[in-house]
């Protein structure tokens, strides 16, 4: 899937792919249905709809008011929230997750609407000749003006970051679903959950092949879960794509405790 230009990948069954790794059997045909039936409810919402404000308040009556569609506060880092198969079962998820179900119902009805990935906080926009216009699915399809996601992003950070330009472009297929596996990275990184992590990872690297940190990053995974010789052979690969890291010297060490051991092996 995401060998294919960014354009054309379907980011839905993308995501739901994701969630395949982790739910065995995953009927994903069944969940593009749902999203399916999700456009049509709001397209008979639209009916009539005479601007970009009318379309985005079918849409937010369809997801929000009448499924209940809302943010997952009490349990923000359950990595339930990341899969789109949970999502769209319990109506219920974290920011990037609702704003891809937004995303996908909005692209049903034929409107156009673009993931926007503030720091922090991933968010929904449609963009026309009259302005754009920010839409935050984890708050109920709350329209934001600039300052609006001035103020959110600022709340995000605790006062650490300001609004910049760049943080609100549109983001590409593809980095939405690198930043959804760099969500569940961070979860299970935080439970030592090495298996998953590097699942994780792995996904990362089929999108963006020779990213150093995630190539480091596999490695000492690999290292971890005992498979040196591999782990040697990403890490030493990690040194060739960023020689002058912050870490190499203790990358190095790493290297060279890994090929003790396996001299030891041997």
């Amino acid at each position: 899937m995401v060998s294919r230009e960014d354009e054309i990948i379907d980011l839905a069954e993308a995501a739901l792919l994701i969630a395949a790794e982790e739910y065995a059997g995953l009927d994903v045909g069944l969940y593009l249905e749902k999203l399916d039936r999700l456009g049509d409810l709001a397209r008979e919402r639209a009916e009539g709809a005479r601007n970009a404000s009318d379309m985005i308040a079918a849409l937010n009556a369809t997801l929000f008011d009448e499924l209940g569609f809302c943010g997952n506060r009490e349990n923000y880092y359950d990595p339930r929230n990341s899969f789109l198969n949970e999502v769209l079962d319990h109506r219920t998820g974290i920011p990037i997750t609702l704003t891809v179900v937004y995303m996908e119902t909005a692209r049903r009805i034929g409107f156009s609407v673009q993931g926007v990935g503030m720091p922090g906080h991933f968010i929904a926009k449609h963009a026309s000749d009259e302005g754009d216009i920010f839409i935050d699915p984890f708050n109920d399809g709350r329209l934001l003006g600039e300052a609006g996601c001035a103020e959110l992003l600022a709340e995000m950070s605790g006062g650490r970051l300001g609004l910049q330009p760049s943080h609100l472009l549109a983001v590409t297929n593809k980095q939405i679903l690198t930043r959804m596996l760099s969500n569940l990275l961070g979860i299970y990184a935080n439970s030592t959950d090495h298996a998953r992590s590097l699942a994780a990872i792995e996904r990362i690297l089929l999108i963006n092949p020779d990213s150093p940190p995630h190539v480091r990053d596999r490695g000492l995974l690999l290292a971890a879960l005992g498979k040196t010789a591999a782990a040697l052979a990403e890490l030493k690969r990690y040194l060739t794509l960023a020689p002058e890291a912050r870490d190499a010297a203790v990358i190095k060490e790493q290297i060279k405790s890994i090929q003790q051991t396996l001299a030891r092996l041997n």
